[in-house]
């Protein structure tokens, strides 16, 4: 019989891609969402790449009530939880709002986990959760220290998960501190298209592209790197949501709870990214360097020797394609 998983978040970009990966891996993959910042249609365009019809449960985790009721009769195996607000700015404006969803949601389907007997769960986290480190590439030991709201609730999201299951030795947690998700499905139907408008680079760069917007602002442009951008590293989303995939398969089948970077294990530079587009795109794209944001790190990549060793993970694809999946879903032209 298949493994049951609930994916909350799972209309999301990750979301989206890791429900392709999951089906294709053999789960029966149930998604919870509320669409605050995912697009209606996804659920349709996901029956459309697998073939398989969705299980749909629309549902806020903020409401306790109706995350428990979601779990009622469905004998899930393990949940996947991406469910969260991400904005770094939007979090430091809003950190009431920021700790209800991504603290407290959590909590709520923590405590429908354990009332239901569920004992597995692959917690999406963040590299920011390490702040600006001088330790590059970042390993798993570095201490966390984060510098923004949103980070300080995915650091909680992990301390929490750990607490409770050193509390509870049958549950087994899976955490990913990942780096920075690009690209798309290779059907050009599902990709980053959030309902809010977005801050991370690749998808704003698109909407520049796109002539949505008239430039990039390019945060700071005299960093101690090569060309003066930032450096970070960029994994294709493909790579990301196969890393969840094997995540689920250690703690289902090997009952090995984790804590690992999923990364690619280098760096590229904002401009880096931005030539590369260019190149995909066959023209110039505007752009403007501004001054940076405080808190940024000049440089952050992983250290993916952890990841590889516990789980298998190693990111195949580059940059050329994650610019030019991100464009086969975004583009106009």
């Amino acid at each position: 019989m298949k493994k049951r998983v609930l994916l909350t978040g799972g209309a999301g970009f990750i979301g989206s891609h890791t429900y392709v990966a999951l089906v294709s891996a053999g789960y029966d993959v149930t998604i919870l969402d509320n669409f605050e910042n995912a697009q209606k249609t996804v659920p349709a365009r996901l029956e459309q790449i697998t073939g398989t019809p969705i299980k749909l449960i629309e549902c806020d985790i903020r409401d306790e009530q109706a995350v428990m009721a979601a779990f009622e009769g469905r004998d899930f195996d393990a949940v996947v939880h991406y469910a969260a607000l991400k904005s770094v700015p939007e979090s430091d404006a809003d950190p009431l709002g920021y700790h209800q969803t991504n603290c407290s949601g959590l909590i709520h389907v923590a405590a429908a986990m354990q009332a239901h007997g569920v004992n597995a769960i692959v917690f999406s986290s963040s590299a920011a959760v390490y702040g600006s480190t001088d330790d590059i590439p970042i390993a798993e030991d570095t201490p966390p220290a984060p510098q923004n709201v949103y980070a300080r609730t995915k650091l909680f999201g992990e301390e929490f998960l750990t607490s409770i299951a050193a509390a509870n030795p049958a549950l087994r947690t899976g955490i990913l501190r990942y780096f920075n998700p690009v690209g798309a499905h290779p059907s050009g139907l599902i990709g980053e298209d959030p309902s809010l408008p977005p801050t991370n680079l690749v998808p704003v760069i698109a909407r520049v592209a796109n002539r949505q917007l008239d430039k990039l602002m390019v945060f700071g442009g005299a960093y101690p790197t090569p060309d003066g951008t930032g450096i970070r590293d960029y994994i294709h989303v493909l790579d990301l949501a196969e890393g969840h995939v094997l995540s689920l398969n250690a703690l289902l089948n090997e009952g090995q709870s984790h804590l690992v970077n999923l990364g690619t294990g280098r760096g590229y530079s904002v401009l880096e990214v931005l030539r590369t587009y260019e190149d995909v795109i066959g023209r110039p794209i505007p752009h403007e360097i501004v001054d940076p944001r405080p808190g940024d790190a000049a440089v952050s990549y992983a250290k993916t020797a952890l990841a590889k060793s516990l789980l298998g993970f190693e990111a195949r694809h580059g940059l050329k394609s994650m610019c030019e999946s991100n464009w086969a879903f975004s583009g106009k032209d």
